[in-house]
């Protein structure tokens, strides 16, 4: 689970100068893969290298939560222990942060030490109760 995962065939195919909110599904490991703390801990170091990139790109963390129990549909594949929604003021900022050799050897080794399974899903906004930007 690295970089190399990333679908850059399917963010070409979304507008690159869009703003984008990034849905993220974690299921953390039990014990971080480095040895140091469990998955959380692992993920919460990434999490400290990472927003400030984010920032640094015209991004904002919106909203993170503990994902509780699936409410609808089928529960088999569908459990995750977390949730963060983050904006992107374009799909190419995106982009430009996960492919940096920065992300790449600072970030993304303690995203793999903590995260089972981390999923990524770009966004479209169809309706928001609130704007960012």
């Amino acid at each position: 689970m690295s970089v190399d995962l990333l679908n850059v065939k399917g963010l070409q195919e979304v507008d690159q100068s869009a703003p984008v909110v990034m849905v993220n599904l974690m299921r953390f490991r039990e014990r971080s893969l480095d040895g140091d703390g469990s998955g959380w801990d692992a993920y919460l170091r990434y999490s400290a290298l990472t927003v400030p990139m984010i920032k640094a790109r015209g991004g904002t963390l919106l909203w993170t939560g503990d994902a509780k129990a699936v409410a609808l549909g089928a529960e088999a594949g569908n459990r995750w222990d977390y949730l963060a929604l983050v904006y992107y003021p374009t799909v190419a900022a995106f982009i430009d942060m996960m492919t940096s050799a920065d992300y790449e050897t600072r970030c993304d080794p303690h995203r793999t030490n903590g995260c089972a399974e981390h999923v990524i899903i770009a966004t479209k906004e169809a309706y928001s109760k609130f704007r960012v930007g």
